[in-house]
C-alpha cells in the first residue's frame, strides 16, 4: 500500500505550495551538500489566515476559531492549525480582530514628557507591571515636554484604538480630549491635573512634601529659603512652591520674591539661578529644587563649596544618597500602578465623578538639609 501522509503532519510539499502561493516564488528544496553561497533571498511576505488554513487543509474560519480559542475546534484540528502557524511563522493580528469586532485593543497608551527623565521610566515600569496582571500591553509615546507636540502624539496613539489613554499633560489646554471621553476611552492625568477637561488624575502630594522640608529647614535654624522651580503655571511647581509659601508663612517669615526663581527648566538653568541667588547681598543658607533636574543644577554649584548651603531636593534620584541629598521623596512606581488602577475602574464606570488620587510623599533626611546656617 503506498504511503499515505497523516492529516496532521504538514509535509515539505504543502509548506512549499503555500509559500508559493502566498510570494508568487517557485520553491526548490536543496540537500546539504547542494547548498551554497547565492544572492539573498527575496524578503517573503507574512503568512495569512490562508496561508495558514491551506496549510492545514482546514477553512480559514476554523484557523480564526482556533485564534480566538473557541471549543467548538477539535483537538486534533486545533494541533493541526497550530503546527501550520508554528512552521509558516504566523502571528495573528489581534488588534485586527478587536477593531473588526468593533472593539478596543488590549493595549494602553501612556504619553510622557522627556524619555531622559529617569522618574517617568519608573512611572512607566509600575504601569507596565500592572497592566501585566490583567492581561493588557503597554505601548509608550514621548512629548518631550513640548507643549506643541502634545495632540499631535496623543492623537497618533488614539488611532490605534487603546483601551485607556494615560497622559503626562503638558500643553495648556487638554479639552481637545473631551470626545473621546465621551466616546468611552478612560483618559488618565498622570503627575498632573488636564486643564479644560473633567477626568481622573494621579498626584503626588506635593504641597505637603514642600512643607515638610522647608519646615525642617527652618527648625535646623534657616530663616533665607529659597526656592528653584520652573515656571509655576505647571501643576507640580504650582503646587510645590504653594508648600514653600505656606511653610514659610507659618514660620513667620515674610515671602521674599527675588529668592523664588521659576526659570530652571533644566540642570543648566537651575545651575545658574543657583549662582544667581549666591551673588545676592543677602544670600539664601539653604535652597530647596523643585524637581529632581533643578537639584542637579543645583549640586554642580554646591559640590565645589568649602562650607556648602543646605539643600532638599525634590524627587529622589541616582546617587542621591551617596552624596548625602536630603529629598521629598515618593514611590513613581505607584503612581504608575494607581493610574492603571483608577482606568480600569473607569472602563467600567463611565458615569461617576472624576476622581483624583494623591500618592503620599515623605521627607528622607541624609545630611545635606539638615546644615546649619
Amino acid at each position: 500500500m503506498p504511503a499515505v501522509d497523516s492529516p496532521r503532519t504538514a509535509s515539505s510539499d504543502a509548506i512549499a505550495s503555500a509559500t508559493q502561493a502566498r510570494t508568487g516564488i517557485p520553491v526548490q528544496e536543496r540537500t546539504a551538500d547542494e547548498s551554497g553561497p547565492s544572492a539573498p533571498s527575496p524578503a517573503l511576505s507574512r503568512a495569512t489566515v490562508t496561508d495558514v488554513a491551506r496549510l492545514a487543509g482546514v477553512s480559514g474560519k476554523t484557523v480564526s476559531r482556533v485564534f480566538a480559542g473557541s471549543s467548538s475546534v477539535s483537538p486534533e484540528t486545533r494541533t493541526r492549525v497550530l503546527e501550520a502557524a508554528q512552521r509558516l511563522r504566523f502571528r495573528p493580528n489581534s488588534l485586527a480582530r478587536d477593531l473588526r469586532r468593533g472593539g478596543v485593543s488590549t493595549t494602553v497608551a501612556f504619553v510622557m514628557g522627556d524619555l531622559s527623565n529617569a522618574f517617568y521610566s519608573k512611572v512607566a515600569a509600575g504601569i507596565e507591571r500592572e497592566l501585566a496582571e490583567h492581561g493588557l500591553t503597554l505601548v509608550i509615546a514621548a512629548t518631550d515636554d513640548e507643549a506643541a507636540h502634545e495632540q499631535r502624539v496623543v492623537g497618533a496613539m488614539l488611532e490605534r484604538r487603546v483601551r485607556s489613554l494615560l497622559l503626562v499633560p503638558i500643553a495648556p489646554d487638554q479639552g481637545y480630549l473631551e470626545g473621546e471621553r465621551q466616546l468611552g476611552t478612560p483618559v488618565i492625568c498622570v503627575d498632573r491635573p488636564a486643564r479644560n477637561l473633567v477626568t481622573d488624575s494621579v498626584v503626588f502630594d506635593n504641597a505637603a512634601g514642600a512643607e515638610a522640608a522647608v519646615r525642617s529647614l527652618v527648625q535646623h535654624g534657616h530663616r533665607r529659603v529659597a526656592f528653584v522651580g520652573s515656571a509655576p503655571t505647571l501643576y507640580t511647581h504650582e503646587e510645590r512652591l504653594a508648600g514653600y509659601r505656606r511653610a514659610l508663612a507659618a514660620a513667620g517669615i515674610a515671602p521674599r520674591p527675588e529668592y523664588e526663581r521659576h526659570d530652571a527648566t533644566d540642570a543648566t538653568e537651575a545651575e545658574r539661578a543657583t549662582r544667581a541667588l549666591l551673588a545676592l547681598p543677602e544670600p539664601p543658607t539653604a535652597l530647596l529644587a523643585g524637581n529632581n533636574k533643578a537639584s542637579v543644577g543645583i549640586l554642580a554649584v554646591r559640590q565645589g563649596m568649602l562650607q556648602p548651603f543646605a539643600f532638599v531636593g525634590f524627587d529622589d534620584f541616582d546617587l542621591a544618597a551617596t552624596l548625602g541629598v536630603s529629598v521629598v521623596a515618593h514611590d513613581p512606581g505607584e503612581m504608575g500602578r494607581a493610574a492603571v488602577r483608577l482606568a480600569l475602574w473607569r472602563q467600567d464606570d463611565l458615569v461617576s465623578p472624576p476622581r483624583q488620587v494623591v500618592v503620599p510623599t515623605w521627607l528622607v533626611q541624609r545630611g545635606s538639609g539638615e546644615l546649619a546656617p
